[in-house]
This record gives C-alpha cells, sequence and structure tokens, in this order.
C-alpha cells in the first residue's frame, strides 16, 4: 500500500486522483470548514472515516508540523500497536491567487509565502516524493525579501520556481525540471493549463512526467462530457446521439472505495440546480455565437449588426434606455454601424463572459458562475456541469451554499468555488500514477 498526504486538499479534487491511482490517504489538511464538510462526506463515501483510516486536520498550515501529523496518522485505529509507515509521498497546491495572471499579481501577497509553509512541512514528515501544483503564472513569479526555510536569503526579484528547487535540495531533495501539463491532454475535457514539479528524495528513484495521452486535435469536448445533461429536448434529441464514454464512465464512478469497488451515481445527478435567468439576460446569451466573448459580440454588433426582432425584453429595455421606438431599434441595431454607446445599452459594459464551443474541450473552469454561458442553452453552466468538466465522477456530492458574493467570497468557499479551485482529479491520476509506479 503506498500512503500519501494531501495539503491545501479544497475539496478533493487531488485526492480523487490519488485514490484512482493507487495511494490510501492517511492526512489531509484545509483552512475552510466548507470544503471539510465536502472533503469528509466524500471520503466517507469510499470508506475514509475520519479516526479510523484518514484524518482531515481543518486548520492554517502555518499551525500545522510534522508532529501533528505523525500523532494524528499514529492514532489511527489501522495503525493501533503498530508502527506507523512512512509516508511515500504528499501533494499539494497552495493557494495561487497571488501567482495567477487572472487577476492582480501581487508579489507581496502574502499567500505566495504558503508555498514555503508547505515546504517546511515537508522538510519536518520527509516524505519520499512530492508533488506540488499551481497556476502557469508561478513560473514567472519574483519574489522580494524571501527567506527560506534554512535561512537562506534570496536576492530581490528572483524568480520563484529558482527558490523552490533550490530550497529543495536544501532539504535533501532533487527535483525534475518543472513542467506545465494541459488536463485536456490526460482526458480531462477542459483546456487547464498547470504547473507540477516532482521532488524526490535524494535516496529514491527519480520519476517522470506523465505522457500525454490526448493531443489538442483529439482531446474530450464540451460535447462528450455533458451533452446527456441538457435540458432542452428539442436541443438534446439534436445533440446527444448517444452516452459517450467519459458520461458513463462519470455515471459508473472512477474512484474506488476501500474495497476497491467504484460508487456509481445511481441515476442520482447532484448540484445540478440551472440558475433561473430574468428573461432579458437569456436573451442577451442568445446573441452570443459559440467560442465568441463579450468584446468580440460587442465589435460584431457595432460593426456588423445584429437582428433583435426575437428578443422582446432587450427591445424593451432599448426603447427604455435610447429613446426611440421598437421598430426604430430593431433597425438601428440591424443596419451596423452601430455606437459604442448603444452596444453598450444593449450588452452592458462587462465583456468577460465568453459562449463556449461544443467542439471543443472547456475553457479552465472558474470560480465565477456567470464567467461561461452554455453552447446548448442561454444558461450558466451547472455545478454538476463544471464538475464534470473536471472530470468529477456524478456520485461526488458537493455540500454548501451554491454560489455567494461580496466581501462572503473571502470566507465561504461555495460549490462553484470548490469545483473550479480543484486539481482536475484525472490530471492528478496521472501524475500520481507515476509515483505509484517508481515506488
Amino acid at each position: 500500500m503506498a500512503y500519501a498526504i494531501d495539503l491545501f486538499c479544497g475539496a478533493g479534487g487531488m485526492s480523487e486522483g490519488l485514490i484512482q491511482a493507487g495511494f490510501h490517504i492517511l492526512f489531509s489538511n484545509d483552512i475552510n470548514k466548507d470544503v471539510q464538510r465536502t472533503y469528509i462526506n466524500r471520503h466517507r463515501q469510499l470508506g475514509l472515516y475520519q479516526g479510523v483510516n484518514t484524518y482531515f486536520h481543518c486548520g492554517d498550515i502555518r499551525d500545522l508540523n510534522g508532529q501533528i501529523i505523525h500523532e494524528a496518522i499514529g492514532n489511527l485505529e489501522i495503525f493501533r500497536g503498530e508502527q506507523i509507515p512512512e509516508i511515500d509521498a504528499v501533494f499539494g497546491g497552495p493557494p495561487c491567487q497571488g501567482f495567477s495572471r487572472a487577476g492582480r499579481r501581487n508579489p507581496y501577497d502574502p499567500r505566495n509565502m504558503l508555498f514555503r509553509e508547505y515546504l517546511r512541512v515537508i522538510n519536518e514528515v520527509r516524505p519520499k516524493y512530492v508533488v506540488m501544483e499551481n497556476v502557469t503564472g508561478f513560473t514567472d513569479t519574483r519574489f522580494y525579501g524571501f527567506a527560506g526555510i534554512t535561512g537562506r536569503r534570496y536576492e530581490d526579484g528572483e524568480f520563484v520556481l529558482n527558490i523552490l528547487r533550490n530550497e529543495f535540495e536544501l532539504i535533501g531533495y532533487h527535483t525534475l525540471e518543472p513542467r506545465i501539463l494541459n488536463a485536456a491532454h490526460y482526458g480531462v475535457p477542459q483546456r487547464r493549463n498547470r504547473i507540477i514539479v516532482i521532488a524526490y528524495r535524494t535516496d529514491m528513484t527519480a520519476p517522470s512526467y506523465p505522457e500525454p495521452v490526448y493531443t489538442d486535435e483529439t482531446a474530450l469536448t464540451i460535447t462528450d462530457a455533458i451533452s446527456d445533461l441538457i435540458r432542452d429536448g428539442q436541443v438534446f434529441a439534436q445533440v446527444h446521439t448517444n452516452d459517450s464514454d467519459f458520461q458513463l464512465s462519470s455515471r459508473a464512478g472512477r474512484t474506488p472505495d476501500v474495497n476497491g469497488n467504484a460508487i456509481p451515481s445511481n441515476g442520482n445527478v447532484y448540484n445540478n440546480e440551472i440558475s433561473v435567468h430574468r428573461q432579458i439576460i437569456s436573451e442577451r446569451f442568445s446573441l452570443f455565437r459559440e467560442g465568441e466573448d463579450g468584446a468580440e459580440l460587442k465589435n460584431r454588433v457595432m460593426t456588423e449588426g445584429i437582428d433583435i426582432a426575437d428578443y422582446p425584453a432587450l427591445i424593451a429595455h432599448c426603447v427604455e434606455n435610447i429613446g426611440i421606438d421598437a421598430e426604430a431599434v430593431i433597425e438601428v441595431f440591424r443596419a451596423g454601424n452601430v455606437s459604442r454607446e448603444n452596444a453598450d445599452i444593449l450588452l452592458t459594459k462587462k465583456n468577460i463572459r465568453t459562449r463556449l464551443d461544443r467542439t471543443r474541450p472547456a475553457a479552465t473552469v472558474m470560480t465565477i458562475a456567470d464567467d461561461y454561458i452554455s453552447p446548448f442553452e442561454p444558461r450558466t453552466f451547472t455545478v454538476r456541469e463544471l464538475a464534470r468538466m473536471q472530470s468529477f465522477d456524478d456520485s461526488f456530492e458537493f455540500l454548501g451554499k451554491r454560489t455567494t458574493g461580496g466581501l462572503r467570497r473571502r470566507v465561504e468557499v461555495p460549490q462553484y468555488s470548490q469545483v473550479g479551485n480543484a486539481v482536475p482529479p484525472l490530471l492528478a491520476k496521472a501524475v500520481a500514477a507515476e509515483i505509484i509506479r517508481v515506488l
């Protein structure tokens, strides 16, 4: 049996892949109670019970140390009266907000330093192998005033990856050359690039990165992932000709329980509630072509024009805000050469939304529910649809609020965020399987 620890585990995407690859997770940690509920509930499904054969520690990694971990594992019922085993691998993805190119990058963001805590815990636990996952922005981030866990101080502006690899060497670990892996190349119907850093203790055999199974041309698509979840009967009949292998596996279950049996969904479709959009919102969503984002749609409206004759809510909105009658509104937008002011009235100023293309893998799944529009229906995706795009089994249920907003986002991790923050299980499985191989 190969034993693992999952740090910054979130709702459990990495853990799903580890279990699929053959690891037994003895200890996991995350700071948030929302993800704790989801994580522990899922592990109960798999026969992993708190204090019996696994332990979830809810707390700040800055307060975590090797002694706490060893005591928690030593107190598990499965090791009662026995010597606790050596940890084969530690996996984790320290929070990425300070590294991400999707938001404001801040070299002084305190969350950046959590990877230092990750290294500290590794040095105290001394696993055979270490896997760290992060956003690609990690590769070109620089640190200022950084002191390593051995006390070494680095020059201001040093690249994070150089610091990380040097720190590993100082504590007795070699590293493979860090590599960016695209989840779509490993059976995930999503274009999600992530930097993977693999380290191994100097007395262990060097592992390898997993070889891609799919190419950009053969990667699974949104249709492969979720066509069986389409609600509109006419669209379903046109699009869903038969269940894909991916859909069948999602329903049958990929993650085995402690007895080696998969957990099927048994016809249950968890977390599949549709957001109720106002008519004007649904009409706006309908204006998007597949693969088109808000800026491209606005440019098309302004240069080519668009026919809104079948969109009564949008017509009424424009009549009220432009000050002309309905026929004139239709003609203004149909004729092209639309002013930016009128285009903003029709579409709003928000340009971030994209209607995804059914013939391609999904774009990177985010934590905000309304960033993407379904290619099949004029609405945002459900939590389950996004979980499918992340390669979660259908039997995996996300608990807590479905979504949240405002200042609550600083402390709450609702279902959409749990999905968007997760490591895709099939990507995690591919990496973990290489560690299992050398073990």
